[in-house]
């Protein structure tokens, strides 16, 4: 089969891409001298995450305990769940987890902690836990600056049925980045608070023993990350618009598109509607830090992925987007174009399967796990 077969809306993913991007965060981790624990939520397909671990120890990060559940019966050992642990979910946390090696689980709270630790002894088990630290997203975590994070970090190191892991963060506040430098800057400033808080603990008698980062705005950018244990960005694989709007890739590097057919087609207003609408590509509004004007996503051939000039995807709704611009003059239904999204992790969740092609020919189809 090749692309003009398939129905549309479809999710293309493109395996020379792809491959170079994973071969590409593979080296630069190597080269940075950290782990490689890879978020798979970006994809959440099984076949991906085979290919982003190839060459490192085979950890992956997840963000829901679906993921979880279903990459441990694909083979997966070593995973950890990116997300704070609610004190409901640790039953099932306790049945992934023996079932694998390893099932590690995020705090920043000591209700969670203390319901961690009545589980755990009722189960007579231990389980891994990693102290979420705020490093400026403003979102889950603590303040790493706080007494409380380091009196957080005492509980868990000192619990019989917890084994503390160390100290977890996420930059994602380097989505508001302009270039790449300034991503750098975030992730200097994401390794420095996080080494000022392990130190501070030290020296209250506190041994943090390990340092876990990342997203995919900074590990793209940083080069040094000195007292850094391993890194857990996801995006890369794919990358989307977003990433090369704000320096984390060119667009050359993102590997996911969405096949899309012009349904309507209206040349004297300038106007053409395909059938991909926020089902196939979300509403992530993009970059407009960067450029106002971004649209829905980045209209491109379909053959080649050469953009296309005069279109932009101006507005979505269900299963409509509308294209508009003096591009629209060649198109009429039937047309056939791809859209590189703005957000790909989204975009991939709107589809029951992902379709690997390379150049033009189809060769294979992914299901991504769903559900939480």
């Amino acid at each position: 089969m090749i692309i003009a077969e398939l129905h549309t809306p479809c999710a293309l993913v493109d395996l020379d891409r792809l491959e170079a991007n994973a071969v590409a965060m593979a080296e630069r981790a190597h080269r940075l001298g950290v782990r490689l624990r890879p978020h798979v939520k970006t994809h959440k397909c099984i076949e991906a995450a085979r290919i982003q671990t190839a060459g490192h120890f085979g950890g992956i990060t997840v963000s829901t305990l679906a993921e979880a559940r279903g990459f441990a019966h694909a083979g997966f050992r070593d995973i950890t769940y990116a997300v704070p642990i609610a004190p409901q979910k640790l039953a099932d946390v306790v049945a992934i987890g023996s079932l694998i090696d390893r099932l590690a689980v995020l705090v920043d709270h000591v209700t969670t902690i203390q319901a961690i630790e009545e589980t755990a002894s009722s189960h007579s088990i231990t389980l891994p836990v990693w102290l979420k630290l705020d490093c400026g997203l403003n979102r889950a975590g603590v303040d790493p600056a706080s007494d409380h994070a380091i009196a957080l970090a005492a509980r868990l190191a000192r619990t019989e049925h917890i084994d503390f892991q160390g100290a977890l963060t996420h930059a994602g506040q380097s989505y508001t980045a302009r270039s790449r430098e300034q991503a750098a800057e975030i992730a200097c400033d994401e390794v420095s608070a996080t080494r000022s808080f392990v130190n501070r603990a030290a020296k209250d008698g506190i041994v943090v023993p390990e340092i876990s980062i990342g997203s995919t705005p900074t590990m793209t950018a940083a080069e040094n990350l000195d007292g850094v244990d391993e890194i857990r960005p996801g995006n890369y694989l794919f990358f989307d618009e977003f990433q090369a709007a704000i320096g984390s890739c060119v667009i050359a590097d993102v590997a996911l598109s969405v096949l899309a057919t012009v349904v309507s087609a209206f040349p004297e207003k300038r106007r053409a509607v395909i059938d991909a609408g926020a089902l196939a590509l979300s509403k992530d509004p993009g970059p407009i830090h960067v450029d106002p004007h971004c649209g829905f996503g980045r209209i491109v051939a379909v053959e080649d992925q050469h953009a296309l000039p005069g279109l932009r995807l101006t507005s979505i709704s269900q299963e409509h987007g509308v294209l508009e611009g003096p591009g629209t003059a060649a198109l009429r239904p039937g047309t056939r174009i791809r859209i590189l999204p703005n957000h790909s992790c989204l975009a991939a969740a709107c589809f029951e399967s992902l379709v690997a092609v390379r150049e033009v020919a189809v060769v294979d189809e992914w299901r991504p796990i769903r559900g939480w």
